[in-house]
C-alpha cells in the first residue's frame, strides 16, 4: 500500500483516523500498531515476520543492555555489539547475500548458485532505526522501553516504516507515551500530506515517465540533448518523489500527534556537495555522521579523508546492492574530500557563488545517472552520450518529442518548487504569521487546489512508483 493509492486515500486513512479519535487514548497505540502491520502486510504479507523479528531482536537486546549495565561496561559493550551484528546480519542476508555471492563468483570464476532472495520493503530503514536504538541505549542517550507494544509501535509506525524518515527513539519516546493533537496540528498535518502528495503525483510521476523512457533507450538510440533531458527529469523526479513521501510521512504522523524531524531542506540550492548532503535525506546523512563517521574518528586530522570514503562507500551500499550505487557513493565522497582539502587551504568553494551552484548541480546530476542506471555499464554508456563521446546512429525521435508542453510546464514548476520561495515571499511583502487570517486562507486554498489537481492526476494515470521503496 502506498500513500498515493486510492485504497489508502479513500479507505485506510479515513477509517483509521475516525476510529483513532473515537476510541480511548489508552487504546490508540494498540490501534496504530495493528494498522501499521496491516499497512505493511498489504504489500508484503509474507515479510511481516521480518519486521516482527526486527522488533523482537531490538526489544530483546534493549532489555539485555538494561540488565547488563549492572555488570559493567564490558558486558554492555558485548551485548551492544551483538545487537548491532544481529541487525546487520538480518539486513545482509536479505539485501546483500546474493550481491556478494555474485561478486565472489565473478572474481573467483566459481558458479555458486544464487538464492534470488526477495528484498523486504523498508528493511534498510527499519534496520537503521533499530541500530540507533541499541547504540543510543548503550551510550545512555535513552532509557530502555520495557513495554513491548510501545516499542513495536516505535519500530513499525506506518508513516515512516517503508521509506523513512529514519526516526530515532530519542526523538519520539515521549510522544509514544503521551501526545496531544490540537486542531492546528491536525490541520498542519493535512496540509503537509497534501503538499507531499502534489510533489509526488504532479511533478515526480510526470517527469518520471520521461526519465524512464529515455533511460530505456540504447546508446545508439540516444542523443546528447535527449540524455540531458532524461538526467534532468530524473534529478527532479527523485527529489520530488522522495521529499514528497517524507512530507506525507511527516504530515500523517502529525495527524496522529507525532512530530517528525525534517528530512529535506531544498538540496538543489546547494553551492557545494558538502552543503548538498546537509540538505539531502537529512535523517540518513545525520545517522551516518553520528553512528559511523564520528566513531571512525570524525574530523580528526589524518583520518578525515579515509573516514569520508568509508562513510560514502557504505552510503552507496545502503542504497542498493549493486556497484553503480557504490560508485555513486564514492563519487560524492570524492568531492567532499576535495572540498575539505580546499577549505583547509583557505578556499571555500561556495565563495564562487553562481559558479559553485553550477558545479554542485553538475556533480549531483552525474551522480544521479550512476544512481538511476540499471548497472554500471549502462551508466557509463549514458554518460558518454551526455557528454558527446558516443554518436547516435539510430535515434528514432528528436529531443522535442520528449519535451511536450506538459513536461516543460512541469519542469518549470519543479524548478520553482526546488527553491525556498516562501522565504523570499515573506521578505518581499512581509511575514503575516502562520496563524493570521490571511495566511490561513492562502495555505488552505493552496492545499485544496493541490489536492484537486492531484486527484485528477491519480484518476488519469496508472504510473505511481515510489523510488525509495526498493531500498
Amino acid at each position: 500500500m502506498v500513500f498515493s493509492s486510492s485504497i489508502f486515500l479513500f479507505c485506510f486513512l479515513p477509517v483509521l483516523l475516525l476510529v483513532y479519535y473515537l476510541i480511548k487514548e489508552s487504546y490508540r497505540n494498540g490501534l496504530l500498531l495493528i494498522a501499521s502491520l496491516a499497512f505493511y502486510a498489504w504489500g508484503e504479507p509474507k515479510f511481516v515476520f521480518v519486521i516482527i523479528l526486527s522488533i523482537l531482536i531490538n526489544y530483546g537486546f534493549g532489555l539485555l543492555l538494561h540488565l547488563s549495565k549492572k555488570k559493567g561496561n564490558r558486558a554492555s559493550r558485548f551485548i551492544m555489539l551483538m545487537g548491532v551484528a544481529a541487525n546487520c546480519g538480518l539486513l545482509f542476508y536479505f539485501k546483500y547475500f546474493d550481491f556478494f555471492l555474485s561478486s565472489f563468483n565473478s572474481i573467483s570464476g566459481f558458479e555458486i548458485p544464487l538464492k534470488n532472495i526477495i528484498l523486504p520493503i523498508g528493511i534498510s530503514f527499519f534496520t537503521f532505526q533499530g541500530l540507533s536504538y541499541v547504540i543510543d541505549l548503550y551510550l545512555n542517550k535513552v532509557e530502555v522501553q520495557k513495554n513491548l507494544l510501545k516499542f513495536a509501535l516505535f519500530k513499525a509506525f506506518f508513516p515512516q516504516l517503508i521509506a523513512g524518515p529514519i526516526v530515532r527513539y530519542v526523538d519520539v519516546h515521549d510522544q509514544i507515551d503521551s501526545r496531544l493533537t490540537t486542531v492546528d496540528d491536525f490541520a498542519y498535518g493535512v496540509r503537509r500530506f497534501i503538499m507531499g502528495l502534489g510533489k509526488k503525483v504532479i511533478i515526480a510521476n510526470t517527469l518520471g515517465q520521461v526519465a524512464d523512457n529515455i533511460f530505456s533507450l540504447s546508446a545508439d538510440q540516444n542523443t546528447s540533448a535527449i540524455a540531458w533531458v532524461g538526467a534532468i527529469c530524473y534529478t527532479f523526479q527523485i527529489y520530488f518523489d522522495f521529499s514528497g513521501y517524507s512530507d506525507m510521512a511527516i504530515g500523517l504522523a502529525r495527524m496522529f500527534g507525532f512530530k517528525f524531524k525534517e528530512n529535506f531542506d531544498f538540496p538543489y540550492v546547494s553551492k557545494s556537495v558538502t552543503e548538498f548532503w546537509r540538505r539531502w535525506h537529512i535523517s540518513l546523512s545525520s545517522w551516518f555522521r553520528d553512528y559511523l563517521y564520528i566513531p571512525l574518528g570524525g574530523n580528526r586530522r589524518g583520518n578525515v579523508y579515509f573516514n569520508l570514503l568509508i562513510v560514502f562507500f557504505v552510503t552507496g551500499l545502503w542504497h542498493g546492492a549493486a556497484w553503480n550505487f557504490v560508485i555513486w557513493g564514492l563519487w560524492h565522497g570524492l568531492f567532499l574530500i576535495v572540498e575539505r582539502i580546499l577549505k583547509n587551504k583557505g578556499f571555500d568553494i561556495r565563495s564562487l557563488k553562481i559558479a559553485s551552484w553550477f558545479y554542485t548541480t553538475l556533480i549531483v546530476i552525474i551522480g544521479w545517472v550512476l544512481f538511476r542506471a540499471s548497472n554500471l555499464t549502462q551508466a557509463i554508456n549514458y554518460l558518454k552520450v551526455m557528454f558527446g563521446f558516443s554518436n547516435s546512429t539510430n535515434a528514432a525521435f528528436s529531443v522535442g518529442y520528449y519535451l511536450s508542453p506538459t513536461v516543460i510546464t512541469t519542469l518549470v514548476l519543479a524548478v520553482i518548487a526546488s527553491i525556498p520561495i516562501s522565504k523570499y515571499f515573506k521578505n518581499t511583502i512581509g511575514d503575516f504569521g502562520d496563524h493570521s487570517i490571511f495566511s490561513m486562507i492562502i495555505q488552505n486554498m493552496y492545499a485544496i487546489i493541490i489536492l484537486i489537481i492531484s486527484m485528477m492526476f491519480l484518476a488519469t494515470s496508472t504510473y505511481n512508483p515510489f523510488i525509495y521503496f526498493r531500498f
